[in-house]
């Protein structure tokens, strides 16, 4: 019997008030065989997914504009421009994708597509995140938008032509990863050339 590569020797709790924050001891055995003793912390705060909406018979998206903190501590006024995304709270990560959509952009979303899922800070966060595209148009529009104002969501609601989004996703005008992705998924399946 092969002798595991990690064994969690503790879990320390350091916080689980909005998520989870736990310190881990473990022993992991290395490629060379040598054994070292590894003190991690890891976040856990659920499972999500997140969708880009795309029109297009008019060529726009529809996206998000919210303050993050942590962008606001490191070099930023904190706002980021992103899709639409939030935790799957027991939901498939599809159903979860039409609620946040309706929630946060006010539009019934069809054709929904499955691009990914992924891990986006494996080093210290298990969140895991499904990506989707979907269809939309001014039919299907249901409300405002704009979030759920009980759950601190204060959101603004952007509607841009796609190749506007690309540009800014280019010169750094949005840097959100998952936002990234989804428009460079966009952007293969439109049979566009990068910019």
């Amino acid at each position: 019997m092969m002798k595991p590569r990690v064994v969690i020797e503790k879990v320390e709790p350091l916080s689980h008030s909005w998520a989870k924050l736990d310190r881990y001891t473990i022993r992991y055995l290395r490629q060379d065989g040598r054994e070292d003793t590894l003190i991690r912390e890891v976040h856990d705060h659920g499972h999500g997914a997140t969708v880009l909406p795309y029109d297009s018979k008019r060529g726009t998206v529809l996206l998000v504009k919210q303050f993050r903190l942590p962008a606001y501590l490191h070099d930023q006024d904190g706002f980021l421009i992103e899709s639409c995304a939030g935790l799957l709270d027991g939901d498939d990560p599809a159903v979860c994708a039409k609620r946040e959509a309706e929630e946060e952009l006010g539009f019934r979303l069809s054709n929904l597509r499955h691009m990914a899922t992924t891990y986006m800070t494996p080093g210290a966060v298990t969140e895991r995140l499904s990506l989707f595209l979907a269809d939309y148009d001014h039919a299907a529009r249901i409300g405002a938008g704009g979030g759920e104002a009980h759950e601190g969501e204060d959101i603004e609601v952007l509607e841009m032509p796609f190749d506007e989004m690309r540009a800014m996703v280019k010169d750094g005008r949005i840097m959100d990863a998952k936002t990234v992705m989804l428009s460079l998924f966009l952007e293969r399946e439109c049979g566009l050339p990068p910019l």
